[in-house]
């Protein structure tokens, strides 16, 4: 007899109810029935009521999954927080451990997410913004559109998992040499693109280009600021697709206004939340510092895009069904994050090698 499950599926976009539903009727499970309720809302203090009835959360990186809206879902019978994304730095682990269950989906796309990086990286080296905006208007000049070839200068790579290794190579094909900075190096592959692990400081004097590529801890929020913007070359391009509080952006704003970098690349920004995945253009952008980043004409703004590929959106709809089937059938979580798991402190080690899930 299949087991029945409800997913409340929160900030739910076209694309996701399309993928999804797509997905879930080619899997076929024949032990498990899921229904999924698509919500457009959040899920905040406020919305969380909507997940009454339903067994499983599915949200994304702007939900906040704070101590209140735990203790909420918690009181709901909520028994899964299953993620549609890589990054759990939207949920206080420490305040859902031992209450709520939490699965991710760790890899979707690598691919996707570096070549939207390289993208941004050849549109601001080239201009190609600038020049197509030029020419929809009949302007065919070519005064101020003059880039750099790629080729002989540096890339330096901050954070080397499957994103960042992949840039590596796209820029390696370029012909540009590479530095790569990580908390656990991976000399071998380094090896095979002809590249060196150094200090972060040494990558911020060498590198014509930046890329970030780590997730967000409290030890490297704002990694990128006024100090370390000025260790960097005046020709540097930053590109950040990884996530938006690895940049102080109030320092950023002053170094382009001041010409002490060359452009920045952003799909992440520290506050995208209050704006990224909805329609503004009729309304004012009330962010200041936001609103000055879009302004700039060498800044590349997106709105944490770099994952949206057919590939990525199938993968993260099978792996996050495949989540909640094994949780529900198997009472396994293979893809779970947890506070023992994700934090060095002391306390009692995760169980999953031993039981197959953090807690139980």
């Amino acid at each position: 007899m299949k087991k029945k499950i409800d997913i409340a599926f929160f900030d739910a976009k076209p694309y996701d109810r399309q993928y999804f539903e797509k997905t879930l009727k080619e899997l076929a499970y024949d032990d498990i029935e899921i229904t999924i309720d698509f919500f457009e809302s959040k899920l905040t203090a406020s919305t969380a009521g909507l997940a009454k009835g339903h067994q499983v959360v599915c949200v994304f990186v702007n939900d906040k999954i704070t101590e209140k809206v735990i203790s909420m879902l918690h009181e709901y019978g909520v028994e899964l927080i299953a993620l549609r994304c890589a990054g759990y730095n939207n949920v206080d682990l420490e305040a859902v451990y031992k209450k709520i269950h939490v699965v991710r989906v760790p890899a979707y796309s690598p691919h996707a997410v570096a070549e939207h990086a390289a993208a941004l990286l050849q549109t601001l080296n080239r201009r190609i913004h600038t020049a197509y905006n030029r020419t929809r208007d009949g302007n065919f000049a070519l005064a101020g559109l003059v880039g750099q070839d790629l080729y002989g200068k540096t890339a330096g790579i901050i954070g080397t998992g499957k994103i960042g290794k992949i840039l590596a190579q796209i820029l390696h094909g370029y012909g540009m040499n590479v530095l790569l900075d990580d908390l656990y190096p991976d000399e071998e592959f380094a090896k095979s693109i002809n590249g060196k692990y150094v200090d972060r400081e040494t990558l911020y004097r060498e590198s014509d280009v930046i890329s970030l590529h780590c997730p967000l801890t409290p030890e490297n929020r704002h990694m990128i600021n006024d100090e370390s913007i000025s260790l960097m070359k005046k020709n540097v391009i930053l590109l950040n697709t990884g996530r938006g509080g690895l940049i102080d952006s109030r320092a950023l704003v002053d170094a382009l206004k001041d010409g002490r970098i060359r452009g920045a690349g952003l799909d992440v920004y520290e506050e995208e939340d209050q704006y990224f995945f909805e329609d503004w253009s009729l309304a004012p952008i009330q962010d200041d510092v936001l609103a000055r980043l879009i302004q700039f004409p060498n800044v590349l703004l997106t709105s944490h895009q770099a994952f949206l590929t057919e590939e990525a959106l199938g993968e993260i709809a099978r792996v996050t069904l495949e989540n909640v089937r094994q949780w529900v059938v198997e009472r396994k979580t293979a893809n779970e994050v947890c506070y023992q798991c994700t934090t060095i402190n002391g306390k009692e080690k995760c169980t999953r090698q031993e039981t197959g899930v953090c807690w139980s």
